[in-house]
């Protein structure tokens, strides 16, 4: 990147992975020029985004937060991940660049009833825009049906030689089809359509039981001080 991107510091605030624990973040300067091809190198170096802000862990006292990605190429799903695509082959996916009503509905339900503590707002319309959409990206909307009714939504960047899973939100009286892993599956195979290398499932969070599902996508692999390498979960 020939623009040199400055670094602003944020506030502690009460982190959201491990109870206890302080956390405080570093964002790029939203005068910073972002595109999909700018934000691919800073999601190589660590970063992630929130809505059009781009940011990484910048904690005192912890680093616990690895950034994580699945190596398409050597993916192959593992027994449970199979039932899954077997149990919702049902679903139809439909691929869109739009959030709407239907969206929020979903986003409501999912939040009331599986991040009730989460500090999020489930109606708050202008947060869940804010949250999902980027202005300077190219984000897809993923929706997973069966004949009209909407059971999950992924919210998914498109990156020159990756994916990166943003967001997922589903149907919560749906337990048994275990979409969330669904919808990480969908966009390995995805990937590997498009003949991408990898898929960013954002950080990993060692002790932290929200993170435990990233475990089972392999090869994983995780960012270290000496690079990327293979992810020993």
């Amino acid at each position: 990147m020939s623009e040199a991107a400055r670094l602003l510091l944020g506030t502690p605030h009460a982190c959201g992975y491990l109870s206890g624990r302080e956390a405080r973040s570093a964002f790029i300067d939203p005068q910073f020029t972002l595109n999909p091809p700018r934000y691919a190198e800073l999601l190589k170096m660590g970063f992630r985004r929130s809505g059009a802000y781009v940011y990484r862990p910048a904690c005192t006292a912890c680093r616990e937060c690895r950034p994580v990605r699945v190596a398409v190429a050597g993916f192959k799903p593992g027994r449970t991940q199979q039932r899954c695509l077997k149990h919702n082959s049902d679903l139809v996916l439909t691929r869109s660049d739009s959030l709407g009503e239907e969206h929020f509905s979903l986003y409501r339900d999912y939040l009331s009833a599986r991040h009730p503590t989460g500090g999020m707002d489930p109606e708050d319309r202008e947060a869940f825009h804010s949250f999902l959409e980027c202005r300077w990206g190219k984000t897809e909307v993923w929706d997973f049906r069966t004949g009209a009714r909407l059971l999950a939504t992924a919210l998914v960047d498109v990156l020159p030689r990756a994916l990166s899973a943003v967001y997922t939100f589903f149907d919560p009286a749906e337990p048994s089809r275990s979409l969330g892993t669904l919808a990480v599956l969908k966009q390995i195979e995805q990937a590997r359509i498009a003949n991408l290398d990898h898929v960013y499932l954002g950080y990993w969070v060692e002790h932290s039981r929200k993170m435990t599902y990233k475990r089972n996508f392999k090869p994983l692999e995780m960012l270290t001080p000496q690079g990327w390498q293979p992810a020993d979960t």
